[in-house]
């Protein structure tokens, strides 16, 4: 008899049906087809255990599974409950009110039939309504993320015994609704640290004011314990909330990878990543033999934060400048190619020198001549190109930390950043991927960010005293660009092009002596 049901493999961020088809027949041997991994052909052992466990027992006949379409190669556990549940009926052990067909069925069985969680649940479930399926089953633990799919009846189930008795009509599960924009709008603003707990360094928050309305990468620099890491990790509290669509992207992201959490739903607030500077290439950017989604996909709409940058192994570093420049990352295989977004606001930290203390108000330099020059080097210059703002970064004094002063709150600067962000969603309504000033290209600055004669001549000026590179001269543009969209400026006036001139530290010559 032969017995079929659906499942699913991801690729990328998409997921393509997989059938799944099962005959018993004459014969003594069991046989999986349809190019699967090692992973999938050990499922013949933990189908036979839970089947078992269960009261009914693997068929003494030859097995034949196909997962089709055969070209296609399936790789993980997660094939397991649709194997078992079709090896149930094509060997007549089960007559199934409900149709087998109707469903995708997805779940990793442990030996004695119980379902593990398995990855890339939310784009099973996108592909699964948009093929017009019923339903999608699938373990109890994944159900909430399937959940933010509306218009698909999301089946829970603990044990492979659970699911048979669905399907056979002895046991009724109510399908899992969650209010999806409710629970986006109860859980968008909800974020932990606040601009408002930080002292002092009233220049650098005005930097990342400036950095998230214009979406423009920062990198800055100063001393040990001047307050970088804790000023990365609020700039997502500042940056728009993000749309459902967007929070729909990055969830799909992080469920393709596996770093959502039991029964975890919507990821609503925007992600905040900050690798290790050991992290290997593959891991930051992305990829493996089974291409899965690296630190700069995960921080898809969100923060990507490199802390000590110069540490970061250089070959780590350069491999992100595509990214950087697309927005996406493109891995390719022999045979297939994926794509991964990767739409991110790049936020790097480092020290002036490797003892920390060059331009230090207080404590002296110890490094040795062409020492600090050569820390900088670290970094490319190409990779320093894709930075717009670089701030230097100052400890906070004893008076400043005690003062107890009522700081901005991350709300109002939010606000502000919201109305600069309109700004510019109205001027690059009719540009197709360009959403914000730093996605301008070098043709639509000059058009875009005009500047009268008095700016000339400051920016003139200030690239010959202060020998900045020709590198800076369309970052600061940009910049200013951001600065006055904040002032609700529709012209580039010369104050907002002081503003930006400051925040260009390593471009000036001499600036590591």
């Amino acid at each position: 008899m032969l017995a079929k049901t659906f499942g699913a493999a991801v690729y990328g961020v998409n997921a393509t049906i997989i059938t799944i088809e099962v005959t018993a027949g004459q014969g003594m041997k069991f046989f999986m087809v349809g190019l699967p991994d090692s992973a999938v052909k050990e499922s013949e052992q933990r189908v036979e255990a839970s089947l078992k466990y269960a009261g009914y027992r693997m068929p003494r006949q030859k097995v034949v599974v196909n997962l089709a379409p055969a070209d296609i190669r399936k790789e993980g556990s997660a094939y397991d409950l649709p194997i078992a549940l079709c090896v149930l009926k094509a060997s007549e052990q089960v007559n199934l009110a409900k149709n087998l067909e109707d469903y995708v069925i997805m779940g990793e069985l442990a030996l004695d039939g119980s379902l593990r969680p398995i990855k890339g649940v939310l784009p099973i479930a996108i592909e699964a309504r948009k093929q017009g399926y019923k339903g999608f089953v699938l373990p109890a633990e994944n159900a909430h993320e399937a959940a933010i799919v509306n218009n698909l009846d999301v089946i829970p189930v603990q044990t492979m015994a659970e699911a048979l008795a669905f399907f056979d009509g002895t046991h009724t599960i109510e399908p899992l609704l969650i209010d999806t924009r409710d629970l986006f709008f109860t859980s968008v603003n909800a974020y932990d640290a606040d601009f408002a707990h930080v002292q002092g360094q009233e220049n650098i928050k005005r930097a990342l004011e400036i950095a998230a309305a214009g979406g423009h990468n920062v990198i800055m620099i100063g001393p040990p314990g001047a307050g970088k890491t804790m000023l990365a990790k609020r700039l997502p509290t500042i940056l728009p909330p993000m749309t459902l669509q967007e929070a729909l992207e990055t969830t799909k992201i992080h469920s393709v990878a596996g770093k959502l959490g039991k029964k975890a739903t919507l990821i609503a607030q925007r992600p905040y990543r900050a690798p290790h500077h050991t992290i290997s290439d593959a891991a930051l950017v992305g990829g493996g033999g089974f291409p899965q989604p690296g630190e700069i996909s995960l921080a898809h709409n969100g923060v990507l934060f490199l802390d000590e940058l110069p540490e970061f192994k250089r070959s780590a570093l350069e491999v992100m400048r595509q990214p950087l420049e697309e927005r996406l990352v493109s891995i390719s295989r022999a045979r297939w190619a994926v794509e991964f977004p990767a739409n991110f606001m790049l936020i790097a930290s480092m020290n002036p020198c490797p003892c920390g203390y060059y331009n230090h108000p207080d404590k002296e330099c110890v490094c040795g001549p062409g020492v600090v020059q050569k820390y900088l080097n670290k970094v490319s210059g190409p990779l320093l190109d894709r930075i717009d703002l670089h701030v230097e970064v100052t400890p906070v004094s004893f008076d400043q930390m005690t003062a107890n002063r009522p700081a901005e709150t991350s709300e109002a600067i939010r606000e502000r950043v919201i109305r600069a962000r309109d700004r510019q969603t109205k001027r690059f309504e009719e540009q197709e991927g360009i959403y914000s000033n730093a996605m301008m290209p070098s043709q639509m600055v000059k058009e875009i960010c005009a500047i009268n004669d008095a700016g000339r001549i400051l920016l003139k000026t200030a690239m010959e005293r202060l020998g900045l590179s020709a590198r800076a001269y369309d970052r600061i543009l940009k910049v200013s660009r951001t600065i006055a969209d904040l002032a609700d400026a529709d012209e580039i006036r010369i104050e907002h092009l002081a503003e930006a001139i400051q925040y260009r530290s390593l471009d000036r010559e001499n600036w590591a002596g």
